[in-house]
């Protein structure tokens, strides 16, 4: 599994933001259809909430891919 380190100069980052920043979708609506199809894990859980506040140690799981964020 591929882990990729996403720095954060913010207090938090949104799920769906963090999608587009690190260009796993490339718009706003494709990462909605993919968190609220289930497809996202945060630290391990599903999480279907777009606007999730993600800190320095989340980790977030799309199939292969991991991103972690740090600060």
């Amino acid at each position: 599994m591929k882990r990729d380190k996403v720095k954060i100069t913010t207090p938090y980052i949104q799920l769906q933001q963090i999608l587009k920043f690190t260009g796993v979708t490339e718009t706003g609506g494709h990462a909605k259809e993919i968190i609220e199809a289930g497809s996202v894990l945060v630290n391990g859980a599903v999480c279907r909430m777009r606007g999730k506040k993600l800190y320095p140690g989340d980790i977030v799981q799309l199939g292969e891919l991991e991103l972690e964020v740090v600060s």
